[in-house]
């Protein structure tokens, strides 16, 4: 499933295409993805014209000059792809449908978009596990979807006190508490692997334990492989490409997730990767350095 940096990194790719811009045309393709659409979606939307696009956790927030505001979860398949068409933004060279009327041409392109000055963007779900919604005025801080998101991982209020905090009565292990959206917004599997192997704090550890210098290290580590994953591009897995239809390349510095069996990258660390299964979910960790 996409995590933060691939949310963020669409976000930076539609919002050239988006922001300023009217919506001149949306066709939506089926009633529903994960949850029906809202009934007066399509009305709702075309005429009016994007403000901003921002991004909360793992969320898409398109606001709009009516005051409402789109929101577009992507799932695990989930994706936007752009042809820029006339608008003046600089289109990538590996640009999907460059020169096509919409990027895509699939059964599974549920919605598209026609944007003032001539963007075309295609929503594209194989797997139709995202979901798109509309919040009214004023609602964005009640919205079920919203309500009770801890701190963005790059905000000023994710801190070691923060962390410390949240952390002092969890006795589950810490890679659950990371996971925990009220905790940390928009962390999930990959990216908690990775930044607790950078802190050289075991995934099995309890979450209460982690307090002092392991929670500044956490902190920081946190920080550092979101930041740097959203430079990268974010981590392409199976389905996720850019909105301009490049890869992510993330995956390529990885130091812990998909090796298990393979040396640990820490210098001076003999260790090896192991993998084992947290809540249903596959952890890799090195058992060596990570306390």
């Amino acid at each position: 499933m996409p995590e933060l940096p691939e949310v963020e990194t669409v976000r930076r790719g539609l919002a050239p295409h988006m922001e300023g811009r009217r919506v001149l045309f949306v066709e939506q393709r089926r009633p529903d993805l994960r949850f029906p659409f809202p009934a007066d979606f399509v009305a709702r939307l075309e005429g009016n014209t994007v403000i901003r696009v921002g991004r909360r956790a793992k969320y898409l927030l398109i606001d709009l000059a009516d005051g409402w505001t789109w929101l577009v979860h992507l799932g695990m398949s989930g994706r936007f792809t752009v042809n820029p068409g006339h608008d003046g933004v600089q289109a990538s060279s590996g640009q999907v449908g460059h020169n096509s009327g919409w990027a895509l041409a699939d059964k599974h392109d549920h919605v598209r978009v026609e944007m003032e000055a001539g963007a075309k963007l295609v929503f594209n779900d194989v797997r139709r596990f995202g979901f798109m919604d509309l919040i009214p005025p004023g609602a964005a801080e009640t919205s079920p979807h919203l309500a009770g998101l801890g701190p963005e991982p790059l905000g000023a209020d994710f801190t070691p006190d923060h962390l410390r905090a949240v952390f002092k009565d969890r006795k589950t292990p810490v890679k659950a508490a990371l996971l925990d959206q009220q905790n940390v917004a928009g962390l999930g599997n990959i990216y908690v692997c990775e930044a607790l192997w950078r802190a050289g704090i075991s995934p099995r550890r309890l979450a209460k334990s982690v307090q002092g210098q392991r929670a500044e290290k956490l902190v920081t580590a946190v920080r550092d492989v979101i930041a740097q994953a959203i430079e990268a591009g974010g981590s392409s897995l199976r389905d996720f490409v850019q909105a301009d239809g490049e890869l992510g390349y993330f995956q390529h510095s990885w130091d812990a997730y998909g090796r298990e069996g393979e040396p640990c990258k820490l210098a001076g660390c003999d260790g090896i990767i192991r993998r084992i299964v947290q809540s249903g979910r596959s952890t890799f960790y090195c058992p060596k350095h990570q306390r």
